[in-house]
């Protein structure tokens, strides 16, 4: 099967096949918000980002196997209102930016700053910390030893540009971290979003400097 990373809400998943992890796409709620869950293909531990919305399929897709931790990618209301639900069936530990997890009304058990590592059986994420869209939201990057990084992105990149900001500072300041911390990666590197489509570094690095033009 060919991963596409295009889901709709109400469908099914699109699971993403690596030699060592596999991450399972899926849409919930109103706001078509992605949900990421991954899977330690070592030890069968899973991981699951941002529990968006529609707690009944999250719990659906997650499984007997349970989950061992949920990443909240920032404290936007759309990204978490199923965590509370997803956390009490699971028991998952959580994770969120350090500075956004006053802002997620489920405590965080793991408070996330940049360069930390998040694991998930075998597999490493490393977050990183992108200031503009929130304070405190993370991006999770995987570098897969048997191919090219894999970016989890929430709301700090789409296809098409950056996440919404509200002052010009905040652009600046989202624009530069993006710019740095993934930007960086290669061409290759796959961007799964908090909403929509997923794309690649490659094709959105040609942009940039549009991106910085219209100051959004």
């Amino acid at each position: 099967m060919t991963y596409s990373g295009a889901v709709k809400v109400g469908g099914p998943a699109d699971v993403h096949e690596l030699q060592n992890l596999m991450i399972s796409k899926v849409a919930v709620g109103p706001m078509d918000n992605n949900a990421y869950l991954l899977r330690c293909r070592a030890t069968d531990e899973q991981l699951l980002i941002d529990a968006a919305n529609d707690a009944g399929t999250l719990l659906t897709l997650i499984g007997d196997d349970g989950i061992a931790s949920v990443v909240t990618t920032h404290q936007h209301g759309d990204h978490w209102q199923a965590l509370a639900e997803v956390v009490v069936a699971t028991g998952a530990r959580t994770y969120a930016g350090r500075d956004d997890a006053e802002g997620i009304p489920v405590p965080t058990d793991v408070l996330v700053g940049d360069g930390d590592t998040i694991r998930v059986g075998r597999v490493e994420l490393t977050a990183r910390h992108l200031v503009g869209h929130t304070p405190g939201s993370i991006a999770l990057v995987y570098d897969d030893p048997h191919g090219h990084p894999h970016v989890f992105t929430g709301d700090c990149l789409f296809p098409g540009g950056p996440g919404r900001t509200t002052r010009p500072e905040d652009f600046q300041s989202l624009m530069s971290g993006l710019e740095e911390k993934v930007f960086s990666l290669s061409d290759e590197a796959w961007i799964y979003p908090g909403h929509g489509n997923d794309s690649t570094i490659g094709a959105e690095r040609p942009h940039i400097q549009e991106w910085w033009a219209r100051g959004w």
